[in-house]
């Protein structure tokens, strides 16, 4: 399905759903423009790998509620899509679920009429993963890592797929008026209904490329404020909505190159989007305009990525505040000192214990000496990793208090100086490590995102 439209417009309020509430302002502000889409990207692996291998929220509930009944009341009253990807800040099958029931929820507090809600799952199995092995399909790692071994497999706790443009593609053309995604790349979801209505490739991710993160293309700086892209057959144009913010060429630009490398490899879309070749202009106050992106598809077999997460511990944390000159001075001995008193019980393997040092001439964790501290004051950050939260708790009890009796040299018996220590340490949940980041070969880019439809109302 495709239209003749010339000109799409989407308005994204969010660059992470939940994450901190979407101001109100701004959103309405955008929502009386009437936009044809109501796009947000509601997850993240910027969070780490702890909420998706407890298969946890990074994000308040109540704000998810608050921003999802924004949009939907909005989308509904105007008989628009809404397309959120990511849901629940991992994607994971429990979390698109859990959408899914809050929309439900949302229209029966509404009494909206009826109307067509599509989602699908992004989790894979570890025995999918394991036949594609035997298949001899490598599993390729990204960033440096190796292909994936089965021992590295069965540490993982839960893997999701990245999604692409497909299955948001394949809902609105079902006739989706709500669609609740799984982890998802978080272009797609703004460039699937552009793709849908016969624009560029080339285009359509530079759309979902300068929306996915909402306001942080705007300036002065200011998150969880509304843009809209707006995508004709020539450019893409985007405008901030909060009164007092401007989308300009530097603004935009930045926002747009701030990855790590270009060009910017898409594997969800099979190809590279090269945003080395942009053209900015400024198109009024509050408008910058792009020309020039170029998509060039990947020939090869379609390549998804995964994320996983597994579990390797338990977890506590504590601080403490040091300032007395002659223990800043001798911040590494001290450290050792405290180290040492973990060793003494519990050998060199078996946990993990980490000092992370704020106020060291500016620096932060376990870095190289610094010859000279400037600073009069040190946070301490303490975290022991341990099989058992009862070890992990003494661990890093050991660790924190340990800094208030480090033995150093040219202390004449004085006691109480050194630092203030935390009474207690705090737990704080399972300690999780990224097993995979990986892609995965397939034959169909819908292979592992099956769409479902239901009636709401």
């Amino acid at each position: 399905m495709s239209n003749n439209k010339q000109e799409l417009r989407i308005i994204c309020p969010n660059g992470h759903l939940g994450f901190a509430p979407t101001k109100e302002e701004s959103f309405y502000i955008g929502a009386a423009t009437k936009p044809d889409y109501y796009c947000c990207d509601s997850g993240s692996d910027d969070i780490g790998p702890g909420p998706l291998g407890a298969d946890t929220c990074a994000s308040n509930i109540e704000w998810q509620k608050h921003d999802l009944e924004l949009m939907l009341v909005a989308a509904r009253e105007q008989g628009v899509p809404m397309i959120i990807g990511s849901a629940g800040d991992t994607g994971s099958n429990s979390k698109v679920d859990m959408y899914v029931q809050i929309i439900k929820d949302l229209a029966r507090k509404h009494n909206m009429p009826k109307f067509k809600l599509a989602y699908f799952y992004s989790e894979v199995s570890q025995e999918y993963l394991k036949d594609k092995m035997k298949q001899g399909i490598a599993i390729e790692g990204l960033d440096g890592r190796e292909d994936l071994t089965t021992e590295q497999l069965e540490e993982t706790d839960r893997i999701v797929a990245v999604a692409g443009v497909h299955p948001y593609i394949q809902a609105l053309q079902m006739g989706a008026d709500v669609i609740i995604g799984g982890r998802s790349s978080d272009c797609a979801i703004f460039a699937a209904p552009a793709l849908l209505n016969d624009f560029s490739e080339s285009l359509s991710y530079y759309l979902g490329k300068v929306l996915e993160c909402a306001s942080f293309c705007a300036e002065p700086y200011g998150a969880k404020e509304s843009v809209i892209g707006t995508i004709t057959r020539d450019d893409v144009k985007v405008t901030a909505m909060h009164p007092d913010q401007r989308c300009t060429v530097a603004s935009v630009a930045g926002h747009a190159m701030y990855e790590r490398s270009n060009p910017f490899f898409e594997y969800v879309a099979g190809g590279m989007l090269d945003m080395t070749r942009c053209s900015y202009e400024q198109f009024d106050d509050k408008t910058c305009r792009i020309t020039g992106p170029e998509f060039t598809p990947v020939q090869d077999k379609v390549k998804v990525k995964l994320e996983g997460s597994g579990k390797v511990g338990e977890k506590y944390i504590g601080i403490a505040g040091i300032r007395d000159p002659y223990t800043i001075k001798n911040i590494d001995q001290v450290v050792e000192w405290s180290r040492q008193q973990v060793r003494e019980k519990y050998g060199d393997s078996g946990y993990g214990l980490y000092f992370r040092i704020y106020g060291k001439n500016g620096v932060m964790g376990d870095l190289e000496p610094v010859k000279e501290i400037k600073s009069h004051e040190l946070g301490v950050v303490v975290e022991g990793v341990a099989p058992t939260k009862e070890m992990a708790e003494e661990i890093t009890l050991t660790g924190t208090r340990q800094l208030f009796y480090a033995r150093l040299p040219e202390v004449k018996g004085t006691a109480g100086t050194a630092a203030f220590v935390m009474d207690e340490v705090l737990p704080a949940g399972g300690a999780h490590v990224w097993t995979m980041n990986h892609v995965v070969q397939v034959d169909d880019p819908m292979e592992l995102f099956p769409v479902k439809m239901i009636e709401i109302g």
